[in-house]
């Protein structure tokens, strides 16, 4: 039986923990600065703080989630451990060589990303494999013999395998990380067959080389982790969220940490998508904005959007994920003016320390939380239930000398345009993960969370022509909570590049043969019981002469030359609702198979709602000048949003205040309580004619 859940939200700025306890239906929540010189102190600092607040004893815990953003940062910051690569000879160079593709096509001076491991670092050794899997060259043990000697004196303390050929044949692979482990059990050791078996050698070197930079890193911070809460007297061992939207054990992220790189937003997705369901909208754009950067994702029909590749500082990692557009746009993101004069916001940010001028920790460059504060946005005296002081008149003195005076613009003007500056950059990230994608946002709601989603949710649905807003019971923990409602879950693929005929099936069974034993072993190892777990297949495929493929479902692990014929007629109708077109007539070849492992658990129960003042003016904290577009400074009625009634409806332009954070209703907009306790903000009708006007603009 469930009894006490915890779920941990790691992010640049704050940690967020939520503790639902499933015996009184109770929530806890609490929120902490994010300790970036310490990354595991915070969760160990909150997690302590939590079972204090809930007065709940460690031993109750039978359930402890984890997102958290380490071995993305470790990548862009370049803090991942030093590596080699060992290579199929004359594949040294693969990294350097990558696709030959120029990332701007008229800037002749964009430094190439630096590899994960150094070119003197790269060994090539004697073997080689043909694509159909045959050994051509065996592997000389003598030469793997003196090249682990080379390694290890080389001072490195990981080590990728990349042999050519090895998602058709891992064996040498294989032989080699068996040397390893035996002359160099101290190394950490990556194997592609093991991180990504499939073709595409450039995006295959790498996903494993990154993996392997990581694991060190990882290993030590997991560690940590699970040592400090077996510490804590907490009797389970913790999971870990993946960018898939599954939870996995530590020991199954130490072996593959890029499974992590989306750990934390992937739990915002989850968590929305599941809360937007229950309130009967299976349609929304999750709208994540924090103290960094701002995630955005399309969920249709309750499932969100998810891809097979994402690029980390330069390099494509293949790794299943939830299809999330990260921008540096957050409550941190710094205001500057560039060497022609022209205000920008973002990317880089305050972050936790020293953080936004107006936090009173040391911050002095200007920040779009110091712009809310300007314009009355944000609680000019405290935020978190006042547990920040907010100090206005740094936020002032920050926006006045790093933008206001060298641009010679009014402060009121000034703090304007860092909201509208930071709202387009929103902006266009919606219209990649919809307009780009050919779906309308005008048929998605708007769910934001986040500390600042809340902040900027009707501008940035002005300028999309979105008509409704979603704002969840708490927004600045959403990503927390969602980590509560994730599933257990492994995803794995083969390349098997094969035509589609009947004489195939033998090598296609053989793909399905292999993904099954690797799914059955992950079940094991996760201490999932068989019938727990369902599986899901998927094929993909492309015409012969494509560089991309379709991916179509696949009913089992079974498949006869009947199943062969009805995928190759949903290919072509998938082809040709993609792309306009198809070709009947063309050979079909088989690309890759997939197979993804899911164990759901039981979902929290829902939240009970505390009673709210019996009338709006109960639940109203005072009236404050704040900033819109439309009108200038004007009297806003600011709100406590846990003494809002509950069927409250009240007229913008408001303000809605929370220990988490601070939703602005706008002039134009309504705004009512829903049964579940979201706020859902309407726009009138004469709004929606003008920003469709916008709309079209921004699609042309």
């Amino acid at each position: 039986m469930a009894d006490v859940w915890i779920g941990i939200d790691t992010g640049g700025t704050f940690t967020d923990v939520v503790l639902v306890d499933f015996a009184s239906g109770r929530r806890v929540f609490h929120k902490l600065p994010s300790n970036t010189a310490d990354p595991a102190r915070a969760i160990l600092d909150g997690t302590a703080a939590i079972l204090a607040l809930a007065k709940v004893a460690a031993s109750r815990v039978d359930h402890l989630v984890l997102g958290t953003t380490l071995a993305t940062n470790a990548v862009i910051e370049r803090r991942a451990a030093p590596t080699a690569l060992l290579t199929t000879r004359g594949f040294r160079d693969v990294l350097e060589l990558a696709r030959q593709r120029r990332p701007h096509v008229f800037n002749l001076e964009i430094p190439k990303p630096e590899p994960p491991a150094a070119r003197d670092r790269r060994i090539e050794l004697g073997e080689r494999i043909g694509p159909d899997g045959a050994v051509i060259r065996a592997l000389d043990d003598a030469e793997l013999d003196a090249a682990i000697d080379t390694l290890k004196a080389s001072g490195v303390t990981a080590v990728a395998i990349c042999l050519l050929h090895a998602y058709a044949n891992p064996s040498h692979e294989q032989r080699v990380k068996a040397a390893l482990a035996e002359r160099w059990p101290a190394a950490h050791v990556s194997a592609s067959s093991d991180a990504m078996a499939e073709f595409r050698e450039f995006e295959r070197f790498a996903t494993t080389a990154v993996n392997a930079s990581l694991m060190p890193v990882m290993q030590q911070y997991l560690a940590r982790f699970a040592g400090g809460i077996a510490d804590l007297g907490v009797p389970v061992a913790p999971h870990v969220m993946q960018s898939n939207g599954g939870a996995a054990s530590p020991e199954a992220v130490q072996a593959l940490p890029i499974n992590t790189f989306f750990s934390g937003p992937a739990g915002g997705v989850i968590g929305a998508a599941g809360l937007a369901r229950d309130a009967g909208l299976p349609d929304i754009i999750s709208f994540d904005m924090g103290g960094t950067s701002t995630d955005v994702c399309l969920v249709k029909d309750g499932q969100p959007s998810r891809i097979n590749q994402r690029e980390i500082a330069g390099f494509p990692v293949r790794t299943a994920t939830i299809d999330l557009h990260t921008i540096g746009a957050g409550g941190g993101s710094v205001a500057w003016v560039d060497a022609g004069g022209l205000p920008k916001v973002g990317p880089m940010s305050a972050g936790a320390q020293p953080g936004p001028a107006a936090y009173g920790q040391g911050g002095t460059r200007p920040t779009v939380t110091d712009a809310n504060v300007v314009l009355g946005r944000l609680n000019p005296r405290a935020l978190l239930d006042g547990a920040m002081t907010v100090y206005p008149e740094r936020a002032e003195a920050a926006l006045r000398d790093g933008l206001a005076a060298p641009l010679a613009m009014d402060l009121v003007d000034a703090a304007a345009g860092v909201i509208e500056i930071v709202n387009v950059n929103m902006m266009g990230a919606v219209r990649v993960i919809s307009v780009e994608r050919g779906e309308d946002p005008r048929d998605f709601a708007l769910f934001a969370f986040g500390g600042a989603g809340p902040l900027h949710a009707a501008e940035v649905a002005d300028g999309m022509a979105i008509r409704r807003i979603v704002v969840p019971p708490h927004p600045g923990l959403m990503s927390a909570i969602g980590l509560l409602h994730a599933e257990r879950r492994g995803d794995f693929g083969l390349t098997r590049l094969v035509p589609v005929q009947p004489e195939s099936l033998p090598a296609i069974r053989d793909a399905l043969a292999a993904l099954t034993r690797r799914g059955e072993d992950w079940l094991a190892r996760e201490n999932i019981a068989r019938p727990d777990a369902r599986r899901e297949w998927l094929v993909e495929f492309r015409y012969v002469g494509q560089s991309s493929e379709l991916p179509l479902a696949l009913a089992g692990d079974a498949i006869d030359a009947a199943d062969l014929a009805r995928l190759m007629v949903a290919f072509h109708a998938a082809h040709r609702m993609r792309y306009g077109y198809d070709m009947p007539e063309h050979p079909i070849e088989l690309v890759t198979v997939r197979l993804a492992v899911r164990a759901a658990r039981p979902a929290p129960p829902g939240e009970t709602r505390a009673a709210g003042a019996a009338t709006l003016a109960g639940a109203r904290r005072e009236t404050r000048s704040v900033w819109f577009p439309a009108t200038g400074f004007v009297g806003t009625p600011v709100y406590d949003r846990a003494r809002l009634p509950a069927d409250a409806v009240l007229a913008g332009p408001a303000i809605v205040e929370q220990m988490d954070a601070t939703t602005v209703v706008p002039p134009d907009w309504d705004l009512r309580v829903d049964d579940a306790g979201n706020l859902i903000l309407t726009r009138e009708h004469a709004t929606v004619a003008k920003a469709e006007a916008w709309h079209m603009q921004l699609t042309r």
